[in-house]
């Protein structure tokens, strides 16, 4: 059942019809973006039902984070039927989102050659591990494009390569689908022709890595992994302090440093001129670090986050992803949203999910349907298309359909 109704304004992409063949993260979060913004989303699995449903560990979040918002039908491609009920389904949309390798989708008619001699208004979004290019038969995983892209080297230590503690390429590689999409859908309104949209996991990861790119051609220097990164601020780092907490800590301009040496009592440091200016701060952050955290060791985390919160400098306590159910900012402003589970052992439950991080003229973009029970939507998806029932259970006889 869908979580109940509002008063909100409509969507801004209520009445667009977008048909998704993804699994995994990266289109997965091209449609959910689609979705959450009012679009019709049908998703397209396959008989035995999207795999992350079923993903164990840190793939268990997959399915009921990436596909809320959508229907879900049933079809085997693979099956002749199947791919006429697919292609006859996607000629239908305004949107057909897919993250396959190369050369699959053409294989069963489905790839934007093909769909857009049928409908010249689709907008094709192909989310790939590569864009066009020597690379772009190679097969692409979020953590091989950060291998390759640079971004594993500088998460990690030097000789100690590590990848970042979220799915980045493919959550943004989606995101930039999207964001594509929405381009398209402008242009459309101008030309009344639709086009073909790409993004892709390297390419984004090469995007995220740019500011490193751009510091070598600048300084001549390569960037140094983050933890032993040359600091653009004087203070910007963790502390350890009483009791073994940590904490992080800044002053990023003057001013602020200003007011850090006044809250904390430091007014040698602030009269010192070595330190006057942002610049100087970072040149001597071999001597100052030493000597901010033989300071700070014995204060407690808890008042010096009070502390910078009433003078108003930078802070945060480290936390884990879980703490955050608990974050009295996000469960203030509506952050969270609850959802009901609907694969593994507890599927009927109830928790609660991260929203797209925007609001729209002051309201969040909610849950409006749950994640999708496998294939609770093919019978209906089905007849709006046309087929009867007779032709419906032939097609769920054949195997073509679910």
């Amino acid at each position: 059942m869908a979580p109940s109704a509002s008063s909100e304004p409509p969507l801004p992409l209520d009445g667009l019809k977008v048909v998704e063949f993804t699994h995994m993260i990266m289109g997965p979060t091209c449609g959910l973006i689609l979705a959450d913004l009012g679009a019709d989303v049908i998703k397209v699995e396959p008989i035995t039902g999207d795999r992350t449903r079923h993903l164990l560990g840190m793939g268990s979040g997959f399915f009921p984070l990436f596909n809320r918002n959508k229907k879900s039908v049933l079809i085997d491609w693979h099956h002749p039927e199947g791919a006429k009920v697919a292609r006859r389904l996607a000629a239908s949309a305004d949107v057909v989102a897919e993250n396959f390798k190369p050369g699959t989708m053409g294989k069963y008619g489905l790839d934007y050659a093909a769909l857009s001699k049928r409908n010249a208004k689709l907008i094709y979004v192909a989310c790939k591990g590569f864009l066009p290019g020597p690379y772009e038969h190679r097969v692409a995983l979020d953590e091989v494009v950060q291998m390759m892209g640079g971004l594993a080297y500088m998460t990690g230590r030097s000789g100690d390569p590590l990848r970042a503690g979220a799915s980045v390429n493919d959550i943004m590689g989606g995101m930039f689908g999207a964001i594509g999409v929405l381009g398209a859908l402008v242009q459309r309104g101008i030309t009344g022709r639709g086009q073909e949209v790409q993004t892709a996991l390297f390419e984004n990861n090469v995007f995220l890595v740019g500011q490193h790119m751009l510091q070598y051609a600048i300084t001549g220097k390569p960037a140094n992994p983050m933890p032993e990164r040359i600091s653009p601020w004087g203070i910007y780092d963790i502390f350890t302090v009483a009791g073994g907490e940590q904490i992080f800590l800044a002053a990023v301009s003057d001013s602020q440093w200003a007011t850090f040496c006044d809250a904390l009592g430091f007014a040698d440091l602030k009269a010192d001129a070595r330190y006057a200016g942002n610049n100087d701060r970072v040149l001597q952050r071999p001597q100052l670090m030493p000597i901010l955290r033989r300071r700070l060791a014995e204060r407690k985390a808890s008042d010096l986050a009070a502390l910078f919160e009433r003078v108003g400098l930078p802070y945060a306590h480290i936390n884990r992803p879980d703490q955050l159910y608990a974050d009295p900012h996000l469960r203030a402003t509506g952050a969270l949203a609850d959802i009901t589970l609907t694969d593994g052992d507890k599927a009927g439950q109830t928790v609660q999910t991260a929203l797209l991080p925007l609001t729209l003229d002051g309201h969040r973009l909610g849950v409006r349907e749950n994640p999708p029970r496998q294939g609770e939507d093919t019978d209906a998806v089905l007849t709006a298309l046309g087929y009867g029932a007779a032709e419906i259970a032939a097609l769920r006889a054949a195997k073509a359909v679910a």
